[in-house]
């Protein structure tokens, strides 16, 4: 039987799945491709990314994945600040991709849409073939992110996240009426949303994210990267991105000192690519080290004593989170991080937002021979996995309604 034609759009190349937005779609992505016939346009905003276009070729009918500089597009993204709109819109605006989709939309009409997060959706307001589906993967409720940078950061900076959040607000509330389902990764990210879009709330549902449990599984034979004998912690991440840059720098200063007081051997591994200049700085105090990119870290992961995982600004599930709890790891982090992983049995992670006791949990982990979660780990293998997740994707996709239950 002939599959129907797919059209999805998504910020940025699926591919490879190593930082939190790319693991989402491409395992959206890699759901889609036996279902549908999938037209794929997206942006490369890293040139290290060129080498996989073949790759994710082999998932879709056709890619059209004009490159953009982060530094020119940040530039450009400034033309809203003449036009009202909130700048995340110009900053992903390309007369390529709008010219493809263009050709997609009116050459193949494509009988369902998927658009990962908000912007992307600038790309077929409007222009909907009559009787296709549509499905608005927001991911989380994006604008509430630059909320919460504007409590954080000084005048004028502040005013500009506060204008970004108002705008970028309105523009996913008019998209989120014009599309027959909204997403969002997790149930209480849906809430929130409900909550400022009232008139969206009956078309407002969630996924969960996942977790490829068989790729992070602890019963691997991994080296250990930590100097011997030294009982260390760690956190995993893309570490050019603000809230992560955030958490380990307020980890380091209120509380590293204390456990390096009582454990004076720990180690603190920040383990991500791109570390922003204040992340690399972290280095210079005693048991820190910042590794940048590595090519893998499952092995941070297994022979940690645990993920500290002090987010205080965080949207929706931490795949961060869910990598720990797949290989077992003792988690220590705040709400924030901890949002959307609900109560499992024997699963007790410490939680708090107060650096002494994150600290004490921390001391009291470094101090013991190494522990596992096993609780955490079932708990994944219960929940978090993506095809059963994304079931409720390819339910929206051909229903066009969200289900009282989702």
């Amino acid at each position: 039987m002939t599959k129907k034609k797919l059209l999805f759009l998504v910020h940025r190349l699926p591919y490879p799945p190593n930082k939190g937005d790319k693991i989402a779609s491409f395992n959206l992505l890699r759901f889609l491709a036996p279902r549908y016939t999938v037209f794929l346009g997206t942006f490369i905003d890293d040139p290290s990314d060129c080498q996989h276009r073949e790759k994710v070729r082999e998932y879709c009918q056709d890619l059209c994945a004009p490159e953009i500089s982060p530094v020119i597009a940040r530039i450009a993204s400034l033309r809203g600040l003449l036009s009202g709109e909130a700048l995340s819109l110009p900053y992903l605006r390309s007369r390529e991709l709008y010219a493809w989709t263009t050709q997609v939309l009116r050459e193949q009409r494509p009988e369902h849409i998927v658009v990962f997060s908000g912007p992307m959706a600038q790309y077929v307001s409007g222009r909907v073939p009559d009787g296709a589906t549509t499905v608005f993967d927001m991911v989380d409720v994006d604008s509430e992110k630059w909320r919460s940078y504007a409590t954080r950061k000084p005048w004028p900076m502040s005013a500009l996240y506060r204008r970004e959040a108002d705008r970028l607000l309105a523009f996913e509330r008019r998209m989120a009426g014009e599309f027959d389902s909204t997403v969002f990764v997790s149930r209480e990210e849906a809430d929130l949303f409900r909550s400022l879009a009232p008139e969206c709330a009956a078309k407002t549902t969630y996924r969960i994210q996942g977790v490829d449990s068989e790729f992070f599984d602890p019963a691997g034979a991994y080296p250990n990267p930590f100097p011997a004998g030294a009982p260390a912690l760690v956190f995993t991440g893309a570490m050019d991105y603000w809230p992560n840059v955030d958490a380990v720098v307020w980890f380091a200063q209120q509380a590293w000192p204390s456990i390096r007081g009582q454990v004076p051997n720990a180690r603190f591994f920040i383990v991500g690519m791109r570390p922003a200049p204040e992340v690399s700085r972290l280095a210079q105090q005693p048991g820190i080290t910042v590794t940048g990119a590595v090519a893998d870290v499952r092995p941070y992961l297994a022979h940690a004593h645990a993920a500290i995982l002090p987010l205080r600004i965080a949207r929706g599930i931490q795949n961060k989170v869910l990598e720990a709890m797949a290989m077992r790891l003792p988690v220590i982090g705040t709400a924030e991080a901890m949002t959307g992983i609900a109560p499992f049995a024997g699963f007790e992670p410490t939680i708090s937002e107060r650096a002494d006791t994150l600290a004490d949990a921390a001391i009291r982990l470094l101090q013991r021979p190494r522990q596992v979660d096993s609780a955490a780990r079932e708990c994944v293998l219960q929940r978090y996995n993506w095809d059963a997740n994304l079931q409720r994707i390819a339910r929206l996709l051909e229903t066009g309604q969200v289900a009282p239950d989702l």
